[in-house]
Order: C-alpha cells, then sequence, then structure tokens
C-alpha cells in the first residue's frame, strides 16, 4: 500500500486543481465552508473560493453577486475563536477582493463596519487592511480605471476607517495584538494614499504608534509594525513633502527616536536598533531632494533636515554591520543627484558626511583578529565587503580619490597598527585605486614598495588584499614602467602560494591589458606560466584572467610573431582535448576531465586579442584556427548529445570567427554542415546562435551565399518541427536564437533571405512570437519584425526590390500582426517588454500610416469597452493618439498608458 500513496496523493492534487479550476467549485466550496467537516476541506474551500473571485470573476452573471457576497459574508460570521487563522485569511481576501470587482455593491467600508464593528472587530480588522493591499496587487485584474475609482473611494472613507481605528484602540488599548492589527490596518491605507497627510498631526492611531517607537522595552511584534507603519508614512511624505508644518512635525517625531535608539543598543537589542535604522534611514530618504535643493539655490545654506544624514551616521557606527548596510541606498542617492548637477560648492557640503561614512564602512571592514586564512566567498560577511567596495566607488568623489587613498595609507603606518586594521584600509585604498592619476607620486610609489616588500610572515588576508590592490593599480603602473618587472616578479611568486593564486592571476590579467606595450619582453615567461598552468591552485576563473591577459600582450606584439605566440598558448587546451576525444573518459564537470575547462580557455585566447590586421594582409592567426580545428570538430562529434558542453563550444567557435573575421570563411563549410547534422539530431539551439555570427562574417562573401542559404533551409525545418510540436513556450531560447539569426539574414543578405521558400513560415511563427512572454525570446522577435517593416518603407534603390517583398507580407499578415501586438500587449507581457513592441508599431506606422490606422481602427473594436477595462472614449482616444505619434518614445508612452488600462 506504502508504495501506491505517492501517485494516489498526486492523483488527488492533480484532481482538486482541475476541480477549482470548473466552474461547480463555487458551489462546491460554499458547500463545503457551510458544512465545516474538517480545517482541511474547510481551507480547501476558502482558497478557492479567494482563486476563483480573485482570477475568474467574469464566470459569475452580475445577478449572482449579491448572493455570492452575502453567502461570503455569512461564513465570516461564523467565524470564531478556533477557527484557523490561514482561512480567516482567506475568506477575508475572497470578500476584499469581491469588493473590489462588483462594482453594484456601492460601499462596502460603511457596510462592513456597520455589520462587524460591535460583533467581529478582529476580523473587520482583516478585511479593511487586505482591501487597500488588494487595490495595489499585481495579480488584481482591475484596471486603471477601477483601481482609480477604489483609490477615490478608499480616501472619501478614511474618516469613518480612522474614526473607527481610533474607537478600537480606545477599546482595547491594553490588548497587544489589537494593537498590532489597527497599526497595520493603518498602514495599509498610508501606503495607497487613502489616509490624507493633512490628517496626521492629529491622528490618535499614528501618536500611539510614535509612543511605541518611543519606548525601547515594547513587545517586538508591536515594534516591528510600528516600524513599518512610519516608513510608510515617510515613503508617502517624500512624495507629498510639499507642506512644511506636517515635514517639521514628523521631522521632529522621528527625531526624538534618537535617545531610544541609543537605549536599544545598550540593552543590545539587535532587532529594535534595525528598526530605528531603517526609520532614520526612511526619514534621509524622504528629504533628501529637499536637502540637496535647498542647499543649491541658497548658497550653502544647510536645510533643517540635513541633521538627519548625521542620524543614519549614527546608525552607520553601529557595531554590527547589517545595520549600516541598511543606510546604502540612501548614500547611492545621495552619489546620484550630487554627480547629476556636479556642483563642487554643494557637493562640499556633504564631504564630512562621506568622510565620516567610509570610516565607518572601514572599520566595519575588519576582520576578527583571530580570523585564520581568507574570508568564504560564499559568507555573508564576505558579500558585505564587495557592496562596501561598490559603495566607495560611488561615493569616493565626493571626497576625492587621492584624498581617500592617502587618508587610509597613512592610517596604517603606525608600528603598532594590527592586521585586521590594516587588511580593512588596504581594502577601501583598492575601491579607488584605479581613480589615482599618473602624476600621484607621493603616496602611489610608496604603496608599491610596500606591498612589494611585504614579508611572507604577513598575515595571508593582508597579503591577499595587497595582491587585489596591487592589480587595481594597473593603470598607475603602465604609466610608471619601471614598476612592471619587480610587480611582476612579486606575482609569479604569489601565484604558488594556494591561498594568493587566483588573486594573482585576476592581478596578472589587470597588469597584462594595461600595460601590454610594455609586456613583451615579459612574453616568455608569461607563455611557461601558460604551459604549467596547471600546476598551480587556480579556479577556473583566475585560469581565464591569466590567459586573457596574455592574449592582450600577444595582440600588440608584431604580426610575425603572432603565430608562433598563438599556437604555443593554444596547445595546451588543444592537447588536453585531442586526448579527451581519443579516450573514453568520464565528464567530471569542473575537473580536468571536463572539455568546457578547455574551450572556455581557448575563447579567452581568441576574445582577448585585438588585432590591426591592414587589407590584402593575412591574418597572421589564420594557420592557428586551421591546425586546431580537427579537434574542434572531433570534440563537436564526441560530445554532441551534451548540451553544456556544445554551448561552451559554440561560444568558443564564436569568439574564434568573429577574431578571424572573412579571413576564416576557407572553415565556414566543414563547420556549417557539421552544424546541421548535430542540429538535426539533438536541436540544440546554440548552433542557430553560432549559424547567426556565420551570416554576419561571411555574409559580404559570395562563395559562402549558397551555402548560407542552404544552411538555413536545413536549420529551418527541424526548428519549426521543434516548436510545432512542444509550442514555443517551451523552447524560448530556441525562438530567441531563431529570430537573432533570421535579422542576421535580413540585415546581410535581405533579398536572398526575402525570396526564401520559409519566411512565411518565420512570420507566421513570429505572429506567435507576440504573445511570448518570455523577456529574450520575445525581444528577438520584434526585433525582427521591426527590422523586417523598416527595410520594408526603403527608397534606397538598391533595397526596392526587397521593400516591394515585404510590402507584399505585410499587407497579407499586417492586420493580424496589430492584432496580436494589441492583444500581447494587453493580456500577455510584462510592462518592461512593452517598449520593443512599440517599436515594432512605430515601424508600421512609418510604413503606412493610414493603412495601418484602418486595421487598428478594426482590431480595438473588439477589444472589451467596460469600466475595469477600457471605456469606448479611452479606446478612441488611444487609436487616435498612437495613429498620430510621431516618435518611438511616443508611441511607447500611449501604448503603456493604454495597457495600464486593463491592469
Amino acid at each position: 500500500m506504502h508504495q501506491h500513496q505517492p501517485p494516489d496523493r498526486d492523483t488527488a492534487s492533480l484532481w482538486l486543481g482541475q476541480l477549482q479550476k470548473s466552474i461547480h467549485s463555487w458551489s462546491i466550496s460554499d458547500q463545503l465552508l457551510q458544512q465545516k467537516h474538517d480545517m482541511e476541506s474547510c481551507y480547501f474551500a476558502a482558497q478557492t473560493m479567494r482563486s476563483k473571485i480573485q482570477h475568474s470573476f467574469y464566470e459569475l452573471p452580475a445577478e449572482s453577486h449579491p448572493s455570492l457576497r452575502d453567502s461570503l459574508l455569512e461564513h465570516i460570521v461564523g467565524i470564531t475563536q478556533s477557527t484557523n487563522p490561514a482561512i480567516i485569511t482567506q475568506l477575508c481576501l475572497a470578500l476584499a477582493d469581491l469588493a473590489l470587482q462588483m462594482n453594484s455593491w456601492n460601499n462596502p467600508i460603511e457596510d462592513l463596519i456597520k455589520k462587524f464593528a460591535s460583533n467581529n472587530v478582529w476580523v473587520l480588522l482583516e478585511i479593511i487592511t487586505v482591501i487597500p493591499e488588494e487595490v495595489t496587487s499585481s495579480s488584481m485584474r482591475l484596471g486603471e480605471n477601477r483601481r482609480d475609482e477604489l483609490k477615490q473611494y478608499l480616501l472619501c472613507n478614511s474618516v469613518i476607517v480612522s474614526e473607527f481605528l481610533k474607537q478600537t484602540l480606545t477599546n482595547g488599548s491594553q490588548n497587544g495584538q489589537v494593537s498590532i492589527k489597527i497599526i497595520k490596518c493603518l498602514t495599509s491605507w498610508i501606503l495607497i494614499k487613502a489616509i490624507s497627510l493633512s490628517d496626521i498631526t492629529d491622528n490618535v492611531v499614528l501618536n500611539h504608534t510614535f509612543q511605541i517607537l518611543g519606548d525601547h522595552t515594547a513587545c517586538p511584534d508591536l515594534h516591528d509594525v510600528a516600524t513599518e507603519c512610519i516608513c510608510a508614512l515617510l515613503q508617502c511624505l517624500e512624495e507629498n513633502n510639499n507642506n512644511e508644518s506636517i515635514e517639521q512635525v514628523v521631522f521632529t517625531s522621528v527625531m526624538l527616536l534618537e535617545k531610544s535608539y541609543h537605549l536599544a543598543v545598550a540593552v543590545e537589542d539587535q532587532e529594535k536598533s534595525i528598526n530605528y535604522s531603517r526609520i532614520f534611514t526612511e526619514l534621509g530618504e524622504s528629504f533628501l531632494i529637499k536637502i540637496i535643493n535647498h542647499s543649491s539655490i541658497n548658497n550653502g545654506e544647510s536645510h533643517f533636515a540635513i541633521k538627519a544624514l548625521d542620524l543614519v551616521l549614527v546608525c552607520v557606527g553601529h557595531h554590527d554591520y547589517e545595520i549600516a548596510e541598511i543606510s546604502f541606498n540612501l548614500w547611492y542617492r545621495l552619489s546620484e543627484e550630487l554627480y547629476r548637477k556636479d556642483a563642487e560648492p554643494l557637493t562640499n557640503i556633504f564631504k564630512p558626511h562621506i568622510e565620516r561614512l567610509v570610516s565607518a564602512l572601514c572599520r566595519h571592514c575588519q576582520m576578527e583578529p583571530d580570523h585564520q586564512g581568507l574570508l568564504n566567498k560564499d559568507d555573508e560577511f564576505y558579500d558585505f565587503r564587495q557592496k562596501v567596495s561598490e559603495l566607495t566607488k560611488d561615493v569616493v568623489f565626493i571626497i576625492g580619490s587621492s584624498h581617500c587613498f592617502k587618508q587610509f595609507f597613512f592610517s596604517i603606518q603606525s608600528p603598532d597598527v594590527t592586521w585586521e586594521r590594516t587588511e580593512a584600509a588596504l581594502y577601501i585604498m583598492q575601491a579607488v585605486a584605479k581613480n589615482i592619476l599618473p602624476e600621484e607620486y607621493d603616496v602611489a610609489p610608496k604603496v608599491v614598495e610596500a606591498i612589494l616588500g611585504m614579508p611572507e610572515s604577513a598575515h595571508i588576508a593582508v597579503r591577499h588584499t595587497s595582491t587585489l590592490l596591487l592589480g587595481e593599480l594597473c593603470e598607475w603602473i603602465e604609466k610608471h614602467p619601471e614598476c612592471i618587472p619587480a610587480t611582476l616578479e612579486y606575482l609569479l611568486h604569489a601565484l604558488q602560494n594556494v591561498s594568493l593564486a587566483s588573486m594573482a592571476a585576476h592581478a596578472l590579467q589587470g597588469i597584462c591589458s594595461a600595460c601590454r606595450s610594455h609586456m613583451h619582453i615579459h612574453l616568455t615567461g608569461l607563455l611557461q606560466i601558460v604551459r604549467s598552468l596547471d600546476s598551480f591552485c587556480l579556479s577556473t576563473s583566475a585560469a581565464i584572467d591569466l590567459l586573457r591577459g596574455v592574449s592582450a600582450i600577444i595582440g600588440y606584439l608584431p604580426h610575425e610573431q603572432i603565430t608562433t605566440v598563438m599556437q604555443e598558448a593554444c596547445a595546451v587546451q588543444i592537447t588536453a582535448l585531442a586526448t579527451l576525444n581519443s579516450h573514453n573518459v568520464t565528464v567530471n564537470k569542473g575537473s580536468m576531465s571536463d572539455p568546457t575547462i578547455w574551450l572556455d580557455r581557448l575563447a579567452a585566447l581568441f576574445r582577448y586579442c585585438k588585432l590591426n590586421i591592414e587589407f590584402g594582409q593575412t591574418h597572421p592567426c589564420l594557420a592557428v584556427l586551421i591546425d586546431i580545428w580537427p579537434v574542434l570538430s572531433a570534440t563537436m562529434d564526441k560530445y554532441s548529445g551534451d548540451l553544456r558542453i556544445m554551448e561552451r563550444l559554440c561560444r568558443c567557435l564564436r569568439f574564434a570567427i568573429r577574431f578571424l573575421g572573412k579571413h576564416g570563411a576557407l572553415l565556414f563549410d566543414p563547420l556549417a554542415k557539421q552544424m546541421v547534422i548535430i542540429y538535426l539530431a539533438h536541436r540544440h539551439s546554440c548552433f542557430l546562435y553560432l549559424a547567426s555570427i556565420l551570416v554576419d562574417e561571411f555574409a559580404e562573401d559570395q562563395n559562402c551565399t549558397k551555402g548560407l542559404m542552404e544552411m538555413l533551409q536545413a536549420l529551418i525545418i527541424p526548428t519549426f518541427q521543434l516548436l510545432q510540436c512542444s509550442g514555443l513556450s517551451q523552447h524560448p531560447d530556441t525562438v530567441d536564437d531563431l529570430f537573432r539569426l533570421c535579422v542576421r539574414f535580413l540585415q546581410r543578405i535581405p533579398l536572398h533571405f526575402l525570396q526564401s521558400t520559409a519566411l512565411d513560415a518565420i512570420i507566421q511563427c513570429a505572429l506567435m512570437a507576440c504573445s511570448l512572454d518570455h523577456r529574450d525570446a520575445n525581444s528577438s522577435a520584434m526585433k525582427f519584425l521591426s527590422d523586417f517593416i523598416h527595410m520594408g518603407r526603403s527608397s534606397h534603390a538598391e533595397v526596392q526590390q526587397c521593400a516591394a517583398l515585404i510590402g507584399a507580407k505585410l499587407m497579407q499578415h499586417g492586420e493580424l500582426l496589430i492584432s496580436n501586438l494589441v492583444q500581447s500587449s494587453i493580456f500577455c507581457l510584462h510592462a518592461y517588454m512593452l517598449h520593443d513592441v512599440a517599436t515594432v508599431l512605430f515601424e508600421l506606422l512609418k510604413w503606412n500610416r493610414s493603412i495601418i490606422n484602418s486595421w487598428l481602427e478594426s482590431v480595438l473594436r473588439v477589444l472589451p469597452q467596460k469600466s475595469a477595462c477600457a471605456t469606448p472614449i479611452q479606446i478612441m482616444h488611444f487609436h487616435k493618439t498612437l495613429s498620430e505619434a510621431d516618435t518611438e518614445k511616443h508611441v511607447h508612452e500611449v501604448l503603456r498608458e493604454f495597457v495600464r488600462l486593463y491592469h
């Protein structure tokens, strides 16, 4: 019996899921709630009822809405203290969602308060809390018109809600759980801006919330909800901060919490310290723009709220780095605004704050004195330090990189400075090292000298960060080549150390890339490292870093030397691949038996070698690729069924082909034929992408045109078979790569492509891809369509024939295309995907505005027209404004506003 339990459970789960989708689930869930057999059936019924109302409300005729409301109210009246909270939540959400969608329920808030205020306050608080939350929920497809109606309705009813909350608070002032519910409810109404800011100064619940926060010994749950409430208030204040008297009241009330913060810190109450830090940071953000603008237009005179930054810095000084991290977004915003305004007097006002910030961050970056070894990359503290580095890079212009660099270097000159202070200072210095000017002679030479002379007895973390710093100083070193030999010697020595090897490789890459004009004399030693790469304890990324650096130097060599050097650099990787091809070795991902290790290394050599090939000159690395091609071809055959390996092989070939350009055309025929054979067997979409690279590089070679078109035909057939069998949504990568390929053909050999027998099927696929909600796949399809239409309106003599072919296809498919674009924008796509749709619509308008205007009218005529969606007047407005839009940006704005009417 036990062996059959999982299938039975799965079958039951599937059956229940199908039941929930059935129209009969309305009555079944209602009956289950009435019968109250057990908790499981009641929860299923409540959850089903909520889901049906949220997603399938259209199934019910309008005349049945009142009976559904009355039934839900009856179920809620039957709630007792023993009712499971999860069931209560689902029923309250169901009633809230019903109230939002039931247009005939004119005054649900007042009705609910009258019905429950005297006998079921607890449930009433839950309902009027979730109603504002559901108004803004993305899962509720209310339409902007209905949302606007509801927001206005809530605003009109805020007075009776506030009065109800006040009375409830007065009646249950000693009940902490009631207070939590009340404050949560107020927060919900504040967030949707249903509580006017003009009413907050004498709001009893809000005053009670500040009293809770003023008591650092308050119940943790109560303190948490009070924090959420004040943070919500401050967010609204930022968006509506045009009333200085209200600003002063709120600002003063928050500033008075500083004493409570210090008391919470004193008793080591971490959670409350975090809460206060959130509030202070939110205060700083809500006043930030006003602080900056006031200082900008008043000759440096500080706004009263600048004290909020000092309060935030008090929290940054807390011993726990998690509390400091809360404020990071504030400092990012400050730096962005100051950078945008680019006014030195304004920037100078905030220098003291940033100096305090960076000094505090440096202290937070210190490791524990007894820490052994390096930080674990999976450690939260490691992530925090990474964020500190990024923040420091962002704000350092306010105090000056050189000033910061010098300040921290001088701070560790004392002979008794601890290793952890030294390491933290070096870590901050590496964040700004790339900004150090080449003519800096005061500190940079001393820093480099100190690192190169660092004894091996120094803590490994100090040596590791010093190596990182040395790599970040690569641009300064490039201007001081006398430092290069000693720097290379230091880094080559560090490669021998297990703990330093990967960082040394990363630093070497930086030095090689920045100093490549000075590095040719050191190439012999670097090639020796490449030959013995696997004798070092390098991570995969570190090995690639080192090869990337070597590749940069190769590209700077005289052409007559490049072939031999590149052959030697590739030899190790090709030999390893050839060995794997000739032996039946089990692939162990990430090990030396994994072909992707060697393919990625080859890719790095091709990707980062930049050559200047003059017209008529033979590419010095063509012979290299000819030599290694048989091994790459054998690898492709051997591992043809492994998608991961094929993706990396295609990536390697992509960079090799890009590297050689048209000089690699002689490899086109064998590569294309082998790709087609493997694609027919395995349908790896990466081959479609690689095919697009072949088109891009070799389309100008007339000897390749016929082969490219044959390749397209051979790849298209199995691609359409796959998509027809499983659907586009199951293979978004294939759709993405297919249309990338089509775009390349359209750009490079358009006439041959437009005369292809596959064109109609490609257009049909693009029409279906309009509704695909995968970002990359949809974007590639829209790119193909926009380029296709753009070429169709060209008057250039060379493409007139193409324009005629495209015009015929648009006349055939254009109205359906517009229908799919509009319908998909409303019902299928995410908001961030509308820009690509707008590009296609704009190209259509530019092609033939009058025809598109007519088609658009037909398409819009079948759209739903009601208050919960778009009204007839709004649809007419959309038609008119879209038809008249004269820029792509305007089309996007019009489309975005129209789509919002349905969400």
